[in-house]
């Protein structure tokens, strides 16, 4: 059992890279099942959809859960949820990616389970006080016209609370210079940019999310590790990276770019100190049985400090995608909280 301290507990958070569906763990995925008419379904057979070993195993993982949200209150029961869970964590302010591009695979109608998700945010707040924003992701490996049908949705929701845009999916497969189109239309929208890269892909995927697509933070980023000129550029021009530690370890993609499972080898350490802006986020917490608490804990078994996992959380806050003067509410509350 990972130990948590209790200063660690009581840091308040910001989580930047964090999957909706991706959230929903075995026992709620199973109620739903079951209350959409799958009443085969038990909990062993769940648990056993969670069990995979490489990236294309966590993708057919993520597929099934996704495909358990069936309703627009399938996707605000799963919300109410996660906001719980972030409380719990002392977590102030979340960015929340929505795989708009699956809803839309599903045939489903993306504007009422965005409404949806409005609605149960608003009701949810006064017990569970978390600050959220949203991230309209597509998938890559689903094509062009689909990422840019997913860009519009996303700048027709950017007064709603959505700030930003990004592209998931199979890195290998689908390479970001097919997407320029999406992503100079949400730029020029006013949306932020956030590209998954550098996961399952080498350091070239992560220079294409940055010269191609002008990713303003990097998903995972892990690929890095292997290329000198990069870790030098992203020290110097300062990207925030999502790091996503068990998510790593769990898909495969630790074994796939360090040659082991061990998360020992997990880069995380010398991103810190060669100056990269590194973030602490789950990616999937449902997917990896992980909660943002247990990943700060990783990293205090991989080297870093309380004093860095401080300045680890205060990155977080500052690399937000909300408003300057929303980001300088939270940053004067999480140094208060800091001081009390």
């Amino acid at each position: 059992m990972l130990e948590v301290p209790q200063w660690l507990a009581r840091l308040p958070k910001a989580e930047l890279h964090l999957h909706l569906e991706g959230s929903l763990d075995p026992q709620m995925a199973l109620e739903l099942a079951q209350r959409n008419g799958q009443h085969q379904e038990t909990l062993a057979r769940v648990q056993k959809r969670y069990a995979y070993r490489d990236f294309l195993g966590f993708l057919l993982a993520f597929k099934w859960v996704s495909e358990q949200l069936q309703q627009p209150a399938d996707y605000a029961l799963l919300l109410h949820e996660l906001l719980r869970r972030l409380h719990a964590q002392n977590v102030l302010y979340a960015e929340i990616t929505l795989a708009a591009g699956v809803v839309l695979w599903k045939r489903q109608d993306l504007d009422a389970v965005f409404v949806a998700l409005q609605e149960e945010y608003e009701k949810a707040y006064p017990q569970f006080p978390v600050e959220v924003r949203w991230i309209f992701d597509a998938v890559r490996n689903f094509g062009p016209q689909h990422v840019l049908d997913v860009a519009r949705r996303a700048i027709a929701w950017k007064d709603a609370g959505v700030v930003a845009f990004g592209i998931g999916g199979d890195e290998q497969t689908a390479p970001p210079a097919r997407f320029r189109e999406a992503f100079d239309l949400v730029r020029a929208a006013g949306l932020r940019v956030t590209v998954h890269a550098g996961e399952t892909a080498g350091p070239e995927s992560i220079w294409a999310a940055l010269r191609q697509l002008g990713a303003e933070r990097l998903g995972h980023a892990l690929a890095a590790c292997r290329d000198p000129e990069l870790l030098d550029y992203l020290a110097q021009a300062q990207i925030p990276l999502e790091v996503c530690l068990e998510s790593n370890r769990r898909t495969g993609a630790l074994r796939l770019q360090c040659g082991t499972d061990d998360l020992a080898a997990h880069p995380l350490a010398d991103f810190y100190r060669r100056g990269l802006r590194v973030t602490l986020n789950t990616d999937d917490p449902g997917l990896f049985a992980t909660s943002l608490n247990a990943e700060y804990a990783r990293a205090l078994q991989l080297g870093l400090t309380r004093d860095d996992l401080i300045s680890v959380a205060r990155t977080a806050f500052e690399s937000a995608f909300c408003t300057l003067a929303d980001r300088g509410v939270l940053l004067a509350r999480f140094a208060a909280a800091l001081n009390s």
